[in-house]
């Protein structure tokens, strides 16, 4: 059975129990994939993205002069872990969960905040289809997937790909980026195939690229395998040599890719959620980011620093009481690091949505891994 909708009530501070008390720390759930099988190094970036925007609101006051603290728990990409990491942590009284970057462990996050009356502020999954049903308990500042993806789409029909081949595993996510690339490609005349990872080598996949007339392979798999070995198979394959490989999830970002892939992974155009140019805010953002994590941070810390920025002004207006931090979602105005965010209700997704974020399509330089070229914007 789910509770009620928030409904807005005045501010005030609540006692009751799962609530802070007064003079006791405010405290935030913070859900990431730190370990294996999940994306540690997209976890590591959200962590520390979420921890500077803590450090900052500690910094200037707190919440009413109480300090906001990270209950932090590892996913690993297990959605039933993150499901009784909720149970857990409402049972020790956060105000809000925050974070999640992998989109099957957010839908069992939100599915449970839902059930718990939990607001769960979802940082970096990008599933169109979030929760089963429309719920007021959770807001998002990922763009929805069909947003971004159709974007991508975009990009390769003004490349001139108009015969796309996906080498896809099963998955939620995976099925459903594939049906957005089909929608999205047939109007203009373009087509899908999909290549069955379960069933296919990489050598197979390459003889079937040849044999359809494949401009273009997206990989909607896992990283490091199968993706690394698809890369290096299509790579070293003469007949391929101008075939065009993509990975629009974004595992061309992190510095992961390059150590698995080398030189093989640049030239894999991939979504990032970033400005062309960084406000002031984000530059400064950037900057100490940058010395914390030892490189540069991927569009996931902006969205971890983003996801605090958000819930702290909604924490000083409504207090730490849950039914009024959901509330509060509509009325959000606060300025974040790749631009204002705003919360709306956005048809065929459930959840209160930041439409949008800023959406790039990028690649790292053939000609320097390191630095990156952007080559269509949305």
């Amino acid at each position: 059975m789910q509770p009620p909708p928030p409904q807005p009530v005045a501010p005030s501070e609540s006692t009751s129990a799962g609530t802070p008390t007064e003079g006791s720390s405010v405290r935030i759930g913070a859900l990431v994939p730190l370990t294996r099988p999940g994306w540690a190094e997209a976890g590591r970036h959200l962590l520390a993205g979420l921890e500077l925007a803590v450090g900052e609101v500690n910094g200037a006051g707190g919440i009413a002069g109480r300090p906001l603290e990270l209950v932090v728990r590892d996913t690993a990409a297990d959605p039933g872990k993150a499901a009784a990491a909720v149970d857990e942590l409402a049972g020790l009284g956060v105000a809000a969960l925050a974070g999640e970057y992998h989109s099957v462990v957010a839908r069992a996050v939100a599915a449970r905040a839902d059930v718990l009356g939990v607001p769960f502020l979802c940082s970096s999954a990008v599933l169109d289809a979030l929760t089963e049903q429309p719920t007021s308990w959770v807001a998002r500042l990922a763009p929805a997937q069909s947003h971004g993806w159709r974007i991508y789409a975009d990009f390769l029909l003004g490349a001139g790909h108009s015969r796309i081949a996906v080498a896809a595993e099963p998955s939620v996510y995976w099925a459903s980026g594939a049906g957005i690339l089909r929608d999205r490609l047939a109007p203009h005349g373009g087509s899908v195939l999909e290549l069955d990872m379960r069933a296919l080598t990489p050598a197979a996949v390459c003889d079937e690229l040849v044999g359809h007339g494949a401009t273009a392979l997206l990989l909607l798999v896992g990283f490091p395998e199968p993706a690394v070995s698809i890369v290096e198979a299509v790579r070293r394959d003469r007949r391929l040599s101008e075939i065009l490989i993509g990975a629009p999830a974004g595992q061309p970002e992190f510095t992961e890719w390059v150590t698995r892939s080398g030189a093989d992974g640049a030239g894999v155009p991939f979504l990032r959620y970033l400005p062309e140019r960084p406000s002031p805010l984000g530059a400064r953002v950037e900057r100490v980011l940058r010395d914390g994590l030892g490189r540069e941070p991927s569009f996931v810390a902006f969205e971890g620093y983003d996801t605090v920025t958000v819930l702290a002004d909604v924490l000083r207006t409504q207090g730490a009481d849950r039914a009024r931090i959901a509330a509060a979602w509509p009325g959000v105005d606060v300025e974040g690091t790749r631009g204002r965010i705003r919360f709306s209700r956005v048809p065929g997704i459930g959840v209160w949505q930041w439409s949008w974020a800023p959406v790039q399509v990028v690649e790292r330089d053939p000609a320097d891994p390191d630095r990156f070229r952007v080559l269509h914007s949305g």
